[in-house]
């Protein structure tokens, strides 16, 4: 198969499987996803989402969290991993939201990257997900399924990221960035054997 028959079946299957994707981190607005995002750095979703919910009843504004001292939101993130440097940036995230954007989040890349515990990943997800701008964030599941399917060298994310963008039209980036994340954790996981992994198997059926 060439790479365009590649990736056009990689888009088909998935609309097949997930029609319909749900943002996989609970969130009430863009101030509390930037958060969830930041947190689920080498934490997987599922447990962000356990943690959140009494970390917003206390915390869930910028106001809320500056007011907090490092310590006590440690103790409320002490279940994820990095809490330490998680809490510190939280902190401050909340503070320079309130110094320079009166408490609202952002909506362009250079502000929300200016922010502590805000990398690009973190940045493409608020731009994306809260804000409806065309962005294609890759995580550990689209790099390593990408590379996989060979639509990108594989040699890093960034790489990854502009193979992507120049694969699939802006238009569906935003949904099809998380069907690849829900695929890639329903059909192959990094530590299984990928014997659930359909869409590579057809695409060597057809080599």
């Amino acid at each position: 198969m060439t790479k365009k028959q590649r990736a056009e079946l990689v888009q088909t299957e998935l609309e097949k499987l997930y029609p319909q994707v749900p943002i996989p981190l609970d969130h009430t607005d863009p101030y509390t996803l930037m958060v969830a995002v930041a947190l689920s750095a080498q934490t997987t979703d599922k447990k962000v989402n356990q943690v959140t919910p009494e970390l917003f009843a206390v915390a869930g504004t910028p106001q809320r969290m500056a007011k907090l001292e490092v310590f006590e939101i440690k103790e409320l993130i002490k279940e994820i991993g990095l809490a330490n440097t998680k809490a510190k940036n939280l902190k401050r995230m909340a503070e320079l939201l309130l110094e320079r954007h009166n408490g609202v989040v952002p909506q362009t890349y250079e502000e929300l990257e200016a922010l502590p515990g805000v990398g690009h990943k973190t940045a493409s997800v608020v731009m994306s997900q809260a804000f409806g701008f065309p962005a294609f964030p890759v995580d550990t599941h689209i790099h390593r399924l990408m590379t996989q399917w060979k639509l990108t060298s594989g040699k890093n994310v960034v790489e990854t990221e502009k193979d992507a963008k120049s694969i699939w039209p802006e238009s569906v980036w935003n949904k099809l960035h998380l069907q690849i994340i829900f695929y890639g954790r329903e059909y192959s996981p990094a530590r299984g054997k990928g014997e659930k992994d359909f869409i590579t198997k057809m695409m060597f059926d057809k080599d």
